[in-house]
């Protein structure tokens, strides 16, 4: 299984639906508030340029936003 974190904030409605998206299908993965956490903030827009969110590292890959395709894609979820 692959590593997978999520930059999220708690009030970002696409940050609900990914995290809800990883408890459907088992999926384990890292939560990091970028709200209150300034360092993985600016880790976060390190590696994507982005200050929007949510930001989603699977393996090497990122997924900039919940985009459900690319999700089950990277993850082999049907």
């Amino acid at each position: 299984m692959k590593n997978v974190t999520i930059y999220s904030t708690p009030t970002c409605h696409f940050c609900h639906m990914a995290k809800d998206f990883f408890n459907a299908n088992g999926i384990k993965y890292e939560d990091y508030n970028v709200a209150t956490d300034m360092e993985k903030r600016k880790e976060m827009m390190q590696k994507s340029g982005q200050l929007g969110v949510p930001v989603i590292v699977i393996g090497d890959q990122i997924v900039i936003g919940f985009d459900q395709p690319k999700l089950k894609q990277l993850l082999g979820v049907k």
